[in-house]
């Protein structure tokens, strides 16, 4: 089967093509700009081959979609001879009302996205409009949805629920719900095929311009740092992460602003770049605290207690720890980050070998030799896990 997994983000598309369930990859791509004045760059390739760049003007995710299929069926050489040979997309899909799990993309799960667009402004609406463009195009492959909290739907009831009017749960199903689920499966499965085990206390680090934790025993979620939406848990690129909520009403009266027009705001001008006042881009704040910048330097201060806290949580939740993974664009490349994190936990039985540390790329340990804690960077592979899933849906 033929599968296209779809990744797509506020101005981003990435995307893979798989022919499962063998998992190979016979293309993969990604564009960004999308909707900018400044045009885009496609880059593609085949399988594991060199990629190939060409420059373009995407005004929406439709012509994304549109430039994508071209190539995947755009002659000698393309994987797919036509476009009916295509047989399921896929999407990493976010958040919807009442729903979690593994679903086709009907409308009815679509308008169901689309009440909670507030809770998903970066994603919620890209997905949508992209599921409707691959429907126009290719009609005859389904459309299926692997909804991200769904990995966590096995953490004790204790542990999804907010301390509010019980009714506030019942009714409108406020509680937390976690995400990153497609990267936290593959760290959670990937770590115990490294260990050699099936019984693991495990917490997996997903750093990168969204961030979260998540404990993990026996494979199996007990618990994220995120909460009711992708907004809260630990700061993030320009997301606040978790905030008292009379704050808001506190800025509302200083500010004169409505409280639509301060969530915006959380949404969009804090995490790291709200404290650093430079940029949303740990390589750019590392630099700049290498330099001499406070804020930049207190910026990763913050970002790495928060991920401490819970991941002294989370230890004292599984009783311990076996492993501690780091995934994401932040996880896989800051040694500084991960350094920081990990510092003076010798009481848990984590010894961080420096040298490994500061050398390690893609995928590797990090624990020194007398550590009984084992400390993995992971590439993430939440493409693989979508397909995976879509196609376990779509033959029964």
């Amino acid at each position: 089967m033929k599968v296209l997994v779809a990744n797509l983000g506020s101005t981003s598309f990435k995307y893979k093509l798989f022919d499962m369930p063998g998992g190979e990859v016979l293309a993969r791509g990604g564009m960004d700009r999308i909707g900018g004045d400044g045009g885009s760059v496609h880059e593609y390739r085949l399988g594991g081959g060199d990629p190939v760049e060409r420059e373009c003007d995407l005004p929406d995710h439709g012509a994304a979609i549109d430039e994508a299929l071209a190539r995947l069926s755009g002659g000698d050489g393309a994987p797919l001879q036509s476009v009916e040979d295509l047989e399921a997309v896929g999407f990493k899909t976010v958040h919807a009302r009442g729903i979690t799990g593994v679903v086709e993309l009907d409308e009815e799960v679509l308008g169901r996205m689309e009440d909670f667009y507030r809770l998903a402004p970066a994603h919620n609406p890209a997905y949508v409009a992209a599921v409707r463009g691959f429907a126009r195009v290719v009609p005859h492959a389904p459309r299926v949805g692997c909804f991200e909290p769904a990995f966590h739907g096995t953490a004790p009831l204790r542990r999804q629920l907010y301390a509010i009017p019980w009714h506030w749960y019942e009714e409108y199903g406020i509680r937390r719900y976690g995400f990153h689920g497609a990267s936290h499966r593959f760290a959670a499965e990937k770590v115990l095929e490294l260990a050699g085990t099936g019984r693991l206390r495990h917490v997996n680090c997903h750093l990168g311009g969204s961030s979260s934790l998540c404990a993990v025993k026996d494979g199996r979620s007990q618990g994220a740092s995120h909460g009711l939406s992708p907004q809260g848990g630990v700061p993030q690129n320009n997301r606040i992460g978790d905030l008292d909520p009379w704050a808001l009403q506190v800025v509302c009266d200083r500010e004169g602003i409505s409280l639509d027009e301060a969530l915006e705001v959380c949404a969009t001008e804090g995490g790291l770049l709200g404290l650093s006042g430079a940029s949303n881009d740990m390589r750019d704040i590392e630099e700049k605290a290498a330099a001499g910048d406070r804020r930049c330097a207190l910026a990763i201060d913050v970002f790495t207690s928060s991920i401490r806290d819970y991941l002294g949580a989370f230890a004292v939740e599984l009783g311990g720890l076996d492993a501690i993974s780091f995934t994401g664009g932040i996880g896989e490349h800051s040694s500084l980050v991960r350094a920081q994190v990990l510092a003076g936990l010798e009481f848990l039985g984590v010894e961080l070998d420096p040298a490994r540390n500061e050398t390690v790329r893609g995928e590797g340990s990090l624990h020194a030799e007398g550590s009984r804690v084992r400390l993995y960077v992971l590439r993430t592979d939440e493409e693989w896990i979508v397909a995976r899933q879509t196609f376990e849906l779509l033959t029964g």
